[in-house]
């Protein structure tokens, strides 16, 4: 595999720091640029690579480069759109982005090669594609829950990951989402639906991602819970990606079904 030059959003940020570790420490990439805001830019030129506080003034200078995303929704719509504008691939691992905003990338995606998953686990994508075959197999005598949890800092909520799992059981059951899906139950609310999903998060400490997808049926019970105990494991299918992507034509927004086949 020949080296894959990459360009980091977010050099100081949780995701970006554990990306540009496994950069650093491996020979498959090569770090060439990282971009930061305004004031918090100061010691990254270490890194020994190019460093700047706008996108759109490195691209020129990385031709071909892999920018990698997990800041905001609407920065990273404005990556997105800069990198395709440039000619360069983008992976974006941000989550919580509205139906518009997703839009955005889908019509980017036109001319670029654009990238996106709310969650770059492996272990994740592999549930997804698993868990239709229990939802038809146990059939519509057993409730679907969702449980997710977080760190602290998490803005969004519930998970885009927790979403694409409701997302992912909703198809599989003939159901619409938006429609069956419950993110709150409080006070006199009645008995449980047999068309809804729920969704329930919980936040506290430093928990990269827990997510448990419940089959309650009668008499029984089946749970099927991912753990990621560390952000490396999401830095790893992203920069799996980034060495992916260079090579798929424009067109459509990719994902990690793409990626995995």
């Amino acid at each position: 595999m020949s080296v894959c030059d990459v360009v980091i959003m977010g050099a100081r940020g949780r995701m970006g720091s554990t990306l540009i570790n496994l950069i650093r420490a491996g020979q498959d990439y090569r770090l060439v640029a990282v971009v930061e805001r305004p004031g918090n830019e100061e010691g990254l030129s270490a890194l020994g690579c190019l460093v700047d506080t706008d996108l759109s003034r490195v691209l020129p200078k990385v031709p071909g480069a892999v920018v990698i995303d997990f800041t905001s929704p609407a920065c990273s719509v404005a990556v997105a759109t800069a990198a395709a504008a440039h000619g360069n691939p983008v992976v974006i691992g941000t989550t919580g982005l509205s139906p518009d905003q997703t839009a955005v990338l889908e019509r980017v995606a036109v001319t670029g090669r654009v990238f996106w998953a709310p969650n770059m686990s492996v272990g994740i994508n592999v549930l997804l594609s698993v868990l239709p075959d229990l939802v038809r197999k146990l059939g519509p005598a057993y409730n679907l829950e969702i449980m997710e949890i977080h760190h602290n800092k998490k803005a969004d909520s519930p998970s885009g990951t927790a979403i694409k799992l409701g997302q992912c059981l909703a198809r599989a059951a003939g159901r619409d989402f938006e429609a069956a899906k419950t993110c709150c139950r409080e006070g006199i609310i009645g008995p449980r639906t047999v068309e809804e999903i729920g969704i329930q998060a919980l936040r506290g400490g430093d928990v990269v991602g827990d997510h448990t997808v419940y089959f309650f049926g009668p008499g029984e019970r089946i749970e099927v819970t991912h753990r990621a105990q560390s952000r490396d494991t999401l830095a790893r299918g992203a920069l799996r990606a980034a060495a992916w992507l260079p090579g798929q034509a424009p067109g459509r927004l990719y994902g990690m079904p793409d990626m995995l086949g």
